[in-house]
């Protein structure tokens, strides 16, 4: 994006800015935060009445917070952000994860990434709409509603981040907080036009208390317009944080002065186009990649056809069962909390399958589950000796439309008999519960399990004008040179980002 200069911001203006722009107008007094606070919050009360983005909002408190900037020290100093409902937790606030087990949880602390955040500057102006604990592909919880796409209505923006994404991808926000345990930045990026990175595991810990999210699968990040946006948040919010569970070297000298650098480097790359767990893609999908093959081609790299020798049926089968594990061991928390057993008039459906089956998980199946995590990791490891980058879909599709992949109550009567099932026919529940959802999205899990970052890209739009993006993954610790390829990405006729959504005319 071009720096900008404006004698007095207006709404438009404010939609098309990313969080950089927005900063470096407040440090040259163009713009007061509380201005660009009153941007956001009109910007929201015109789309979120459609779109279900944003479930709560704090505007008194964001403008008592505004009399605590140290502009000239901050590098997001004044800038709206929103917070997902889900491990980003405002001390004193409601955090319910989507939840109706939590629609009274109310927060002891500032989770580690919002007291990051909140040093770096940035103004919480509500949080965002999330499906139950996060476990779904798109945001439609009961307790909330659905969360619907800027660029089209009728479409889901996909999740768990998606209530996030519409917020972004709307304009009510040039940034906005999520997480990704299994690609719910990265899908919903695809599915809304937006610049989505999964870091490194270990470079964002959240703590304190939570440092071992999933097992390591899931990390709290954002979603963003731009890709130097990225890079700064990313150069705010690495650390290493002695309690976490999972510790990733500091990339000395930054990650945004890094991109300003620009990049000579001509990259091997492997891509493919199938589902690793043999699902249907989309024609679409595959035009996505191979348009972005020939602007690799193009620039000079090397690119070639070519699969990891990941087994990505049984990979899926261990994540199910690192799901199921969670839910019980979460489960079995609140009940101790709530000093009641826990029933499934407590919770939607999904969570009570998991939490079900997740009782019959024995401690060895876990511990080996895990392992094989480990087998992948070190499977991709090797194949990155060989390939700088590997380039998948970022979706298998453009998005579901809204309920499409919410279950039906004949579903549900036939899921509520998973009790009734013995442990490998509950497991195969598990994997038939999940399958509609998975073939939208099978190419996100892996980065998660193996702990690569893995980035979306916006390079595609459909003949309808929704959004598709690509995935890319590197090895671990190489989010620079996501960020690189990116950058020259955006920076091209390849890069579709915003274009053609309705919301910005």
């Amino acid at each position: 994006m071009v720096e900008n200069e404006v004698a007095e911001m207006d709404k438009f203006t404010y939609t098309t800015l990313d969080g950089i722009d927005l900063a470096n107008l407040i440090k040259m007094k163009e713009v007061s935060p509380k201005e660009l606070v009153n941007l956001a919050f009109d910007r929201l009360d015109e789309v979120n009445p459609s779109l279900n983005a944003v479930v709560r909002t704090r505007k008194e408190k964001v403008m008592k917070e505004i009399e605590q900037l140290r502009i000239c020290e901050q590098p997001f100093a004044g800038v709206p952000i929103v917070l997902k409902d889900i491990s980003q937790a405002v001390e004193g606030e409601l955090l319910t994860s989507g939840s109706r087990l939590f629609k009274q949880n109310i927060a002891k602390r500032d989770s580690n990434f919002v007291a990051r955040l909140r040093q770096a500057g940035f103004l919480f102006i509500g949080h965002t709409n999330t499906p139950e604990f996060g476990l779904k592909n798109i945001t439609e919880p009961e307790i909330h509603g659905p969360s619907r796409n800027p660029w089209n209505l009728e479409y889901s923006p996909g999740g768990s981040s998606g209530g996030t994404a519409a917020s972004v991808a709307a304009g009510i926000v040039p940034i906005g907080g999520a997480s990704d345990g299994g690609g719910s930045i990265r899908i919903p990026a695809s599915f809304t036009g937006l610049f989505g990175l999964k870091p490194t595991r270990g470079r964002t810990p959240v703590g304190p208390g939570v440092g071992r999210q999933w097992q390591g699968a899931s990390i709290d990040f954002a979603l963003t317009r731009s890709v130097r946006d990225s890079a700064a948040l990313l150069d705010v919010l690495q650390v290493i944080q002695p309690e976490a569970a999972f510790q990733t070297p500091l990339f000395e000298g930054g990650y945004l002065n890094e991109l300003k650098k620009g990049s000579k480097r001509k990259f091997r790359i492997a891509y493919t186009t199938v589902s690793p767990v043999g699902t249907p893609v989309s024609e679409e999908a595959v035009i996505a990649v191979h348009k972005t093959v020939k602007w690799l081609e193009d620039e000079g790299h090397i690119v070639e056809e070519k699969t990891n020798q990941v087994d990505g049926l049984r990979l899926m089968q261990n994540y199910y069962i690192m799901n199921c594990g969670e839910m019980a061991g979460m489960v079995d928390s609140i009940e101790k909390a709530l000093c009641r057993e826990i029933t499934v008039h407590d919770m939607e459906i999904v969570a009570w399958v998991l939490t079900v089956a997740g009782k019959q998980v024995t401690a060895a199946e876990f511990t080996q589950s895990l392992a094989e995590w480990d087998v992948a990791a070190a499977q991709m490891a090797e194949f990155h000796q060989t390939y700088d980058l590997y380039i998948t879909p970022a979706t298998a599709s453009v998005a579901p439309k809204v309920s499409d992949l919410t279950h039906k109550e004949k579903e549900i009567l036939e899921l509520m008999k998973v009790g009734e099932l013995t442990k490998q026919e509950q497991q195969k529940l598990v994997y038939d519960m999940f399958e509609a959802s998975l073939t939208y999205t099978p190419f996100t899990q892996l980065a998660n399990l193996t702990g690569q970052p893995a980035i979306s890209v916006p390079v595609h739009l459909t003949k309808k004008g929704l959004p598709l993006g690509v995935q890319i993954m590197a090895p671990k610790g190489k989010e620079d040179w996501l960020l690189k390829i990116a950058s020259q990405m955006e920076n091209s006729d390849v890069w579709v980002g915003m274009k053609g959504n309705s919301y910005f005319g």
